[in-house]
């Protein structure tokens, strides 16, 4: 496959084999729940050793980006969210498409470009894992606060991995006196994020949902990649 081709489609369910310790190539098969799938390029982490599964929903196909936005919407509605909170950059799109599927007018976008009418105290360092070294600020409009008071939030990321992110987005809603009745993910890749999320909360992991779960890989010697399928 070419790099462009990957996150482009939907495929029906048992379309690859997932088999731990099997070894994988160039893409690992996510899985909905209903069992279809969705090949996601193998991304070589810095030790050389281990990978993970990558997820870019801004670069996915239409009816990609539509069928997580569709599967996480249903998902989370049991929750009964009043609105949606998207964090930068790519949860975002994640964030839009799921407040439409759930019937509502309007989200709440975060974000690390500070506009002049922004306050400092409504801000908090943010750093990523695919983006090492690179710390930004993450900024809530105060313009938007009366949209959070006393609604049940749902916040959004398109991955969560390290937990980090999600971790930034609370402190900064807490600061706002807002606690998301539950946290959405287009992919929850590995588990790591637990540990993060449950040091500030214990209760905080039992309010994540994620439509595709993805293992961290580690390097065959003959070449390829095998994984431990996570646990549901």
């Amino acid at each position: 496959m070419q790099p462009h081709d990957f996150w482009q489609e939907v495929h029906p369910p048992s379309t690859f084999e997932r088999q731990p310790g099997a070894g994988y190539k160039a893409y690992f098969p996510a899985e909905f729940d209903d069992g279809r799938q969705i090949r996601l390029p193998i991304r070589e982490l810095a030790d050389g050793k281990h990978g993970i599964a990558s997820l870019i929903i801004n670069q996915a196909s239409f009816p990609v980006e539509e069928a997580l936005c569709a599967s996480l919407a249903l998902k989370v509605a049991p929750f009964q969210p009043e609105i949606v909170v998207g964090l930068p950059t790519l949860g975002l799109t994640l964030a839009r498409g799921v407040a439409k599927r759930l019937g509502h007018s309007r989200y709440v976008p975060l974000g690390t470009s500070r506009k002049f009418w922004y306050r400092e105290e409504l801000s908090v360092p943010i750093a990523s894992i695919t983006s090492p070294g690179h710390t930004k600020r993450l900024y809530v409009d105060p313009r938007m606060l009366p949209l959070l008071d006393n609604r049940k939030v749902l916040l959004v990321d398109d991955v969560i991995s390290s937990g980090r992110s999600i971790k930034a987005a609370l402190d900064l809603l807490s600061a706002c006196g807002v606690r998301p009745v539950a946290i959405g993910a287009a992919m929850l890749q590995t588990d790591a994020w637990k540990t993060e999320l449950g040091s500030a909360d214990p209760t905080l992991p039992e309010c994540v949902v994620g439509v595709l779960r993805t293992p961290r890989l580690t390097r065959l010697p003959g070449g390829g990649w095998a994984q431990e399928l996570p646990t549901r």
